[in-house]
């Protein structure tokens, strides 16, 4: 169905089947309608293998599509979910990572999770509550972390500047990303929120990054191709053992 497995950079030319390989992702380019329908079923079908998975989710436009393919068939009743980052927005804001994902996702299940874990940007103790999070997703870790790339190469709200360690904390935004908020509530203006730390997200068993239209291909091939460092944290992935890139053909087209 339009799918095209790129090998890594350290890949032999017979290895051409998506999996983990050392110190590179794996890129699966899809066409641009299969791009949802696609990633859904690879979810659902993880979650058929082993249903008391604990998965860390991401919220926004990208994997929007992918969500609402999937709600009808994904079973997460025995699984525990971690909401990857919120946006410092009031409660009542439809731009918050929870109420999109409750939105786009969780409501629409015919279960809810067995655990659902987000972090909480009103707590009056903010470093207490990141560490809280921390602990949480430590004691156990993540089988499968989803993540998209911000258009400065940010993974959650680990910005630009971001060391492979950093702890889950309060983090400030970029201006970037104070402005891409506002597409999710014209009236937000966010300047700060809290994120789960490149340190767990990079400690995750599988982590499978969303990529999907032409904006972001300059970002995607800067990412793989450029230096690994702090200053695009994206490009961490790349010292990850088990690392797939999901990308449609647009994001793809400069690979």
């Amino acid at each position: 169905m339009g799918e095209t497995t790129v090998a890594s950079e350290n890949s032999t030319p017979e290895s051409q089947t998506v999996g983990a390989t050392s110190s590179s992702p794996d890129l699966v380019v899809l066409d641009e309608e299969d791009w949802a329908n696609e990633v859904a079923q690879h979810l659902v079908d993880r979650l058929e293998i082993h249903p008391t998975a604990r998965i860390c989710l991401p919220t926004g436009q990208t994997p929007r599509p992918m969500y609402a393919a999937c709600a009808p068939s994904l079973d997460v009743a025995k699984a525990t979910i971690f909401l990857l980052d919120e946006f410092g927005l009031p409660a009542s804001s439809p731009g918050r990572c929870d109420s999109m994902l409750q939105r786009d996702l969780l409501g629409k299940l015919e279960r809810p999770p067995r655990k659902y874990h987000r972090l909480h940007v009103d707590a009056d103790l903010p470093d207490a509550e990141c560490a809280r999070f921390d602990t949480l997703v430590e004691d156990g870790g993540l089988d499968l972390t989803l993540l998209g790339i911000g258009g400065n190469g940010h993974l959650g709200l680990n910005e630009p500047g971001t060391e492979a360690d950093s702890p889950t904390r309060t983090v400030d935004l970029a201006p970037s990303t104070v402005k891409s908020v506002r597409g999710y509530d014209a009236e937000a203006h966010a300047v700060g929120g809290m994120t789960l730390g490149l340190r767990r997200i990079l400690e995750s068993n599988e982590i499978w990054l969303l990529v999907t239209g032409s904006r972001k291909a300059i970002i995607l091939e800067q990412m793989l191709t450029g230096p690994v460092g702090p200053d695009l944290p994206a490009s961490f992935l790349r010292n990850h053992p088990n690392t797939i890139i999901y990308a449609d053909r647009s994001a793809a087209s400069l690979l």
